[in-house]
């Protein structure tokens, strides 16, 4: 295999453009601290939301994850979207919609006006989602390309670590969500309103911004492909770079979604069939039961209603710090090792959960009754559960979207992918009340256990290393088999 010191092309950037680039991925990365702080705010509402609209389980579960709705139509969208019109404009456009879902969701008086906002809401997530990583990987040089794609992951869980201590210092101010909080609106129209911070300082920054150079060379605009480069400070030889790009698109043709499948066989591409295997299975280990239902998990296990949302601080902390651990190490020891090593993890740490859960005695308020430290046993493993997907498949999967497609169908399969992402996230997002109210906690956790399992299979059996290797090498490689 290629390593990324030894066969880098002269083009790949050198120390002098590092900070640009890092300041232009971090801009990017904003929509990944939206698409936290936007998933990870509902978390400390569910209840304030069920008294507020009267709602019952399916309800609630439904006021949760209609966003997830949204997310998949934006996810699929958005890259059809930026092949058509630009990376740039369509972070904008998203931009705009996290600012009016956040301020629409604060002031709904009903379930179906609460859901319209959530769903464009949704829109925005689904779309950053995919716009991030995509924009990160063609604008940086190989050999620290994972490490600026996991931003975007970074990114992500600090913003669901502000949503979670946004919702914990609200609510304790307040004294509980549905109480009233600054000018006689409720804390949990507060908790949303604070989006709109964030949301501005993304479309400002957007505005500072260049276009991603290999759509630009896509849509045939090569002399402002060539000043991006340049600014980039990829100075030794624009022009072959340009000509390498040029090389692994299609002549004089955008690429479409009809790129994914392969001209020979008339198949869908391999590759697109491993990113949907990647892009379900980070979902189907549960991650987005802990924090999108974190409150209300801990408090069926027993816990009072500030310590669950205290407990959901600590976890948000935890994801944080683990996914510095993945900006270390996936340029180093590579995605796949990772993966690997993530997907026993987790199945390890669930099942633990899902033991102390399922041998739990269930008092009469339906409350989990631990006996001795097992309410701590459970906390640990959660949290452990958190760090082993922190630097595994949370960062991962969107460093491996990102990159391991060629240039021709990037856009396209990552639309595919980040439906099947967000359509799985939804899945097992709405599924979980009532597996809650059917088989328990301990069953619940089991099966998300052995999904961790199916995962390492997976990577094992179907998942290629990228580290080191430029874009427009995998493009060729890829290509080579359609």
């Amino acid at each position: 295999m290629e390593q990324p010191d030894e066969k880098q092309p002269p083009s790949e950037a050198s120390d002098d453009n590092v900070v640009r680039i890092i300041f232009l991925s971090l801009v990017a990365a904003l929509g990944g601290f939206l698409f936290g702080f936007d998933s990870g705010i509902i978390n400390g509402t569910v209840e304030a939301l069920q008294s507020e609209f009267g709602s019952d389980e399916v309800g609630t579960g439904f006021n949760v994850a209609s966003m997830l709705l949204g997310s998949a139509a934006g996810a699929f969208f958005a890259g059809n979207l930026a092949d058509r019109f630009g990376r740039r404009p369509a972070m904008i456009l998203t931009a705009i919609a996290f600012m009016i879902s956040a301020w629409g969701s604060g002031i709904s008086g009903s379930s179906p006006e609460f859901v319209f906002y959530r769903v464009l809401g949704g829109l925005a997530v689904g779309a950053a989602s995919i716009l991030a990583p995509a924009y990160i990987s063609e604008i940086a040089p190989a050999r620290i390309r994972g490490s600026l794609a996991t931003l975007q992951q970074l990114m992500i869980v600090i913003g669901l670590f502000m949503a979670f201590l946004n919702n914990y210092l609200i609510a304790g101010a307040a004294g509980s969500a549905s109480n009233v909080f600054w000018f006689e609106f409720e804390a949990w129209q507060w908790m949303f309103w604070m989006e709109l911070l964030p949301a501005s300082l993304f479309l400002g920054t957007l505005l500072l911004i260049p276009e991603s150079p290999r759509y630009l060379v896509a849509a045939g605009r090569n002399d402002e492909a060539r000043t991006v480069l340049q600014s980039l400070s990829f100075t030794g030889d624009v022009d072959a770079k340009l000509a390498d790009i040029r090389s692994t698109l299609e002549e004089k043709r955008r690429p479409k979604l009809r790129d994914v499948i392969m001209k020979h066989t008339g198949r869908i591409h391999p590759l697109v069939w491993v990113g949907i295997g990647l892009a379900s299975l980070q979902q189907f280990t549960g991650i987005n039961v802990v924090f999108y239902y974190g409150g209300t998990l801990w408090q069926a296990a027993g816990f009072t209603e500030a310590s669950a949302l205290l407990t959901n601080v600590i976890n948000g902390t935890v994801n944080v710090l683990f996914t510095f651990v993945a900006i270390a190490l996936v340029d180093r020891l590579g995605r796949k090792p990772l993966l690997l090593v993530g997907s026993l993890g987790q199945a390890v740490m669930l099942g633990v959960m899902a033991y102390v859960f399922g041998t739990s005695a269930v008092g009469e308020s339906g409350a989990l009754q631990m006996e001795g430290n097992m309410g701590l046993v459970a906390l640990v493993a959660a949290n452990g559960y958190i760090a082993f997907f922190a630097f595994s498949w949370g960062p991962i999967m969107w460093v491996m979207l990102g990159e391991m497609f060629p240039n021709q169908f990037r856009g396209a399969a990552l639309s595919i992918c980040g439906l099947v992402q967000w359509l799985s996230n939804f899945l097992v997002t709405m599924t979980f009340p009532i597996l809650l109210g059917s088989i328990g906690l301990g069953f619940s956790y089991g099966i998300y256990a052995a999904f961790g399992l199916i995962a390492y299979v997976f990577v094992k059996q179907f998942v290629d290393e990228t580290k080191g290797r430029t874009l427009e090498d995998m493009s060729r490689e890829a290509t080579a088999t359609t």
